[in-house]
């Protein structure tokens, strides 16, 4: 299995670890253009708003990252598998980061193995 120093990753995905980690609302939006758009099993998140308005339920779960299990990267896309803590409760998580601009325009995110 790989060992992945989060520092030497892409800036936008070490960025948003760092503001996940922090429970920053606002740095997390830092991160998105603004028309971004997150889908997720539960729905889409369409727009700086809705993404936002997904975002601050997702902190009140306090997410952690334990370990990053997988990541592969392209010029404009990341690709990740996680185990993340939810609550305090490990959680499989995956997700693509499409970049634009040095911000996410386009994410997928879920959760379960």
């Amino acid at each position: 299995m790989a060992t992945y120093d989060i520092s030497e990753l892409h800036p936008v995905f070490v960025r948003q670890m760092d503001a996940l980690a922090a429970l920053d609302i606002d740095a997390v939006m830092k991160n998105y253009t603004d028309d971004a758009v997150l889908v997720r099993f539960e729905g889409a998140s369409v727009g700086i708003d809705a993404v936002r308005e997904t975002f601050t339920g997702y902190l009140t779960l306090k997410p952690a990252l334990v370990e990053l299990t997988e990541y592969i990267e392209t010029e404009d896309t990341i690709f990740y598998r996680a185990i993340m803590n939810l609550n305090g409760a490990p959680e499989h998580a995956f997700g693509t980061l499409v970049v634009r601009d040095g911000r996410i325009w386009r994410q997928t995110a879920g959760f379960g193995s």
